[in-house]
C-alpha cells in the first residue's frame, strides 16, 4: 500500500484589515506565490489547483517574493526569521536569516537574484540588506523611526532602494552596500503602504492611506509630481507596474483596482468590487500584481476576503476569481451522489466552501453562512447539512450550491452532524436532537455522560460519550432511540465515529490517537490495532466495500489501515500543518482527500491496498 500527494487545493492569502497584503509573480508571469498560516503558496496562474506548499517556517508566515531568476523564493514572518528556498519544489532551504525582532512586512531582490532587503516591525532595527546565499549584511535601512510597511528595489545598476513607512516618509538608499542618502518626508500625509520601481528604473511611486499617488526620479529619489487627486476614495494599499513602466495599478480599501497612464497621470480603467452603491469590507482591494512576462496583459488583485481576482484591461469584471479558505478547515464532508466527485469543507470563520475534485475548483457557497466555526457536514440526496459554532444546523442545496431556507436554531452547541433514512441527528452537550424535513421531531437526553461525536447509517445511530462509551441506538418510525449495545473498551473519550456503507462495521477514534472497528451486530470489536496516531482523531472515513478506512489526526498524519491486515498501515506524514481535521474517500475509492490547519485541501492518490 501506498499513499502518494497528487494534487494541493491551496489556501487564500491571508489577509488584514488595513494593512497591504503582497503577492509576487515569477519573471515568466506563470507562478504567483503569497503567504497563508504557516505555509507558503506557489501555485500556477492558469491552472491554480497546479501548487507546491512550502512549510518551513514555524511562525505565521507574512510575505513571499520571487527573485528574478525564478529559482528562489525569500519569504518572511511573523517572528522575524526569512527563508530563502528553491522555488521549483518548495522543499529544500538555501538558507534562514534572523533579520529583525518583530513581524517582516516585505522583502525585495536585486536584478541579480544575489541580495536582499527584509523590512518590517521590530526594536532596534525595522530592517536588513543580506546575501541571499549566506545571510551577510550588505548595508543597513535606517532612516525611519516606526515600522516600515515596503520595499522597493531598482533592478539595475546603479543599484537604488526605497522603504516607505508608518512615519509617513520614503526612505531612499544607494547601493551596494546599502546605505541611507535621502528622505522625503512632508508629501504623505498618512501611512505609507506600498513602494515599486518601474522595470526600466526611471520612475519610483509610493502610495499610501492619504490616497496620495507620488511619483520620483528612479535614480536620484527626488519627488516629481502626485497624480490621480481625489480617484481613489480609499487607503490605497499596493501597486504594481506594467512591464512597459508607461502604466500602473493601484489597489485600495474604497474596492476599486485602477489603471494609470503615467505620462498624463490619468486613470484608464477602473474596476469595481461588490454591490454598486453598497459598501461591502470583504471586496476591499489589499493586494495586487501585474505579472510581467505574459502576453494578455493579466493582473491579479486580491479581495480582503481572500479571493484572488484575474483582471483583464477592456473587460470590467473579473475573468476569472479563484477563491478557498484562508482560516484553518475544521470541517470536511462529501457531496450525497457517492461518486465523490464533489467536497464540502468549513473554515474557523464559518466559510463554507463547494469544491470539485477533477478540476480543483473551489467556490464559496452563497447565502447566509455560518457565522462561527463549522463543526461537521453530512448530505443526503442533493443537500448538505452543516453544524457550527453559532449553535445553528443550516442546509446547503448542492446543485444550486446556495443556502437554502432558514437556519435551524439549536438548544446548544453541536458537538456533530449526521444523515440517514431522511432524518438529521445533531448531537449536543447533553443529548441528540432527531430533524424530519428540517423540523425538529424528537429528542434523546443523555445525562449520565456527555456525547462527543456522532455517525448514522439506516436506521442505526452511533453516540461517542466522554465516558470513554460507544452507544448504538435504532431509530424506529415515530422517530424515537432506543439504546441496543455499549461498548467500553476505549481508555480515552470517543472523538470521531464512522458507518461502513452497508452498516456493518463501526469505526470509533478517539482522543488519545486509537481507533476501534467494531461490529455493529453486538458491538464486538473487529480490531482494535488501528493504534498509530498520536493525537486527537478527527476523522474517519471507510471505502465503498468497508474493507479499508483513512484517519486524520491532530498529530498532522493521515493513515490508510486495513481491516483484513491491521498492521499494514500506510501514512502520509505532515498531511496539514497544525493537524488534519477531516478525511475522505473521492473519486470512487480511488482518492482521499484530507483538509486541516493549513486551510489547505490535498488530493491522495491510495496504490495497491492490501
Amino acid at each position: 500500500m501506498s499513499i502518494t500527494i497528487e494534487k494541493i487545493l491551496a489556501a487564500s492569502p491571508v489577509t488584514a484589515r488595513g494593512q497591504p497584503t503582497q503577492l509576487s509573480t515569477d519573471a515568466k508571469g506563470e507562478r504567483i506565490a503569497y503567504a497563508s498560516g504557516k505555509s507558503i503558496f506557489v501555485r500556477s496562474i492558469d491552472d491554480p489547483s497546479t501548487c507546491k506548499q512550502y512549510t518551513g517556517h514555524t511562525a505565521q508566515t507574512t510575505v513571499a517574493k520571487f527573485s528574478p531568476s525564478g529559482f528562489y523564493i525569500a519569504s518572511g514572518d511573523a517572528s522575524g526569521s526569512v527563508r530563502v528556498w528553491d522555488a521549483i519544489e518548495a522543499v529544500n532551504t538555501k538558507g534562514e536569516y534572523h533579520i529583525i525582532s518583530g513581524r517582516i512586512n516585505d522583502i525585495a531582490w536585486d536584478g541579480d537574484s544575489q541580495r536582499i532587503i527584509a523590512v518590517g516591525d521590530g526594536r532596534e532595527r525595522f530592517g536588513h540588506c543580506i546575501t541571499a546565499d549566506s545571510g551577510n549584511s550588505v548595508g543597513e535601512v535606517s532612516g525611519h523611526s516606526k515600522v516600515i510597511n515596503a520595499v522597493a528595489l531598482r533592478q539595475m545598476r546603479p543599484l537604488r532602494a526605497a522603504t516607505v513607512s508608518d512615519d509617513m516618509a520614503m526612505c531612499f538608499l544607494h547601493g551596494a552596500p546599502f546605505k541611507f542618502n535621502s528622505k522625503s518626508t512632508g508629501l504623505h500625509k498618512g501611512f505609507v503602504l506600498g513602494t515599486a520601481f518601474s522595470p526600466d528604473g526611471n520612475t519610483l511611486v509610493t502610495v499610501g492611506a492619504d490616497k496620495r499617488i507620488q511619483l520620483y526620479d528612479g535614480k536620484t529619489g527626488e519627488p516629481t509630481k502626485s497624480i490621480g487627486e481625489g480617484e481613489h476614495t480609499g487607503s490605497i494599499f499596493a501597486v504594481s507596474w506594467a512591464k512597459d513602466s508607461k502604466r500602473f495599478v493601484t489597489a485600495s480599501a474604497d474596492q476599486t483596482v485602477k489603471l494609470w497612464d503615467v505620462e498624463a497621470g490619468t486613470v484608464t480603467q477602473t474596476w469595481k468590487f461588490g454591490e454598486e452603491g453598497g459598501v461591502s469590507i470583504p471586496d476591499q482591494q489589499v493586494g495586487v500584481v501585474w505579472p510581467q512576462g505574459r502576453s494578455d496583459g493579466l493582473i491579479v488583485s486580491l479581495s480582503l476576503s481572500g479571493d484572488l481576482n484575474y483582471l483583464v484591461e477592456g473587460n470590467s469584471k473579473p475573468i476569472k476569481v479563484v477563491q478557498g479558505h484562508n482560516k484553518s478547515i475544521t470541517a470536511l464532508g462529501v457531496g450525497s451522489d457517492g461518486k465523490g466527485q464533489t467536497l464540502w469543507t468549513g473554515s474557523f470563520d464559518g466559510r463554507v466552501c463547494n469544491w470539485d475534485v477533477s478540476s480543483g475548483v473551489g467556490t464559496v457557497v452563497d447565502g447566509q453562512s455560518h457565522t462561527n466555526q463549522v463543526t461537521q457536514f453530512a448530505s443526503s440526496t442533493g443537500r448538505a447539512y452543516s453544524v457550527g459554532w453559532d449553535d445553528t444546523l443550516r442546509i446547503v442545496d448542492e446543485p444550486a450550491n446556495t443556502f437554502a431556507g432558514e437556519s435551524t436554531k439549536l438548544s446548544e452547541q453541536p458537538k456533530g452532524v449526521a444523515s440517514a433514512d431522511g432524518r438529521v441527528y445533531v448531537v449536543t452537550a447533553t443529548g441528540v436532537e432527531i430533524y424530519v424535513k428540517d423540523q425538529l421531531a424528537g429528542k434523546l437526553g443523555i445525562t449520565d455522560a456527555q456525547p462527543t461525536a456522532i455517525a448514522a447509517q439506516g436506521s442505526l445511530v452511533a453516540v461517542g460519550l466522554s465516558n470513554n462509551a460507544v452507544r448504538l441506538y435504532t431509530a424506529d418510525s415515530s422517530n424515537k432511540l432506543t439504546q441496543s449495545y455499549e461498548a467500553k473498551n476505549s481508555t480515552a473519550q470517543i472523538s470521531a465515529l464512522a458507518f461502513s456503507k452497508d452498516g456493518g462495521l463501526l469505526a470509533a477514534g478517539n482522543t488519545a490517537g486509537k481507533i476501534y472497528a467494531y461490529k455493529t451486530n453486538g458491538l464486538e470489536v473487529a480490531t482494535d490495532r488501528w493504534s498509530a496516531h498520536t493525537g486527537r482523531v478527527t476523522s474517519i472515513a471507510w471505502n465503498e466495500a468497508g474493507t479499508h478506512a483513512v484517519s486524520g489526526a491532530l498529530d498532522t498524519n493521515v493513515f490508510a489501515w486495513s481491516l483484513a491486515k491491521p498492521g499494514a498501515r500506510v501514512r502520509a506524514l505532515n498531511a496539514h500543518k497544525d493537524g488534519v481535521h477531516g478525511v475522505a474517500w473521492v473519486d470512487g475509492g480511488k482518492k482521499v482527500a484530507s483538509a486541516g490547519g493549513d486551510a489547505a485541501v490535498k488530493i491522495w492518490g491510495v496504490e495497491g491496498l492490501q
